[in-house]
């Protein structure tokens, strides 16, 4: 089973990445070019334990469904959204926040499993591994440019 572990370093407060981390409206934004959307369940705003987020979006070519349950949340430390329906075999998404002396360490720990045996495993190989970390990438970067100026105040301050 693939396993994607990113760090990064955000140079702001914990608990302004975290609720950033959770952000329906912001995952939409770092997503825009795959025209992510959430369509069903928790649409806007930050998303709780037991919540659940449809997202639908184009990804490899096709529109994609992709539905996950939030399975753990201690805040600020950490969260796990679980796929409960999609493409996946099986997806599992870690987030954890550790406050350090100039701001916090979040780290993403993405592991998947993808059907249709050999060929699966083979197109994982040169391919979706890659494909997934850019996306993960993507993701963090967004979060770190809002964390890192005032671009999360109307975000998080309603």
């Amino acid at each position: 089973m693939p396993t994607i572990h990113l760090t990064t370093f955000i140079a702001a407060p914990v608990q302004v990445v975290f609720d950033l981390s959770r952000n329906i409206d912001l995952h939409k934004r770092s997503m825009v070019s795959f025209k992510e959307e959430a369509v069903a369940g928790t649409r806007f705003g930050l998303i709780e334990k037991d919540d659940t987020v449809t997202w639908k979006a184009k990804h490899l070519f096709k529109k994609r469904l992709l539905r996950v349950k939030i399975t753990e949340l201690q805040k600020p430390e950490r969260f796990i959204d679980e796929q409960m329906q999609g493409d996946f075999k099986m997806m599992k998404h870690e987030h954890y926040f550790k406050p350090c002396d100039n701001g916090t360490i979040m780290i993403d720990l993405f592991h998947y499993d993808i059907p249709y045996g050999f060929f699966g495993k083979l197109f994982d190989r040169f391919y979706l591994f890659r494909y997934i970390n850019r996306l993960l990438h993507l993701r963090n970067k967004t979060i770190k440019e809002y964390a890192e100026s005032d671009k999360w105040k109307p975000l998080l301050m309603k």
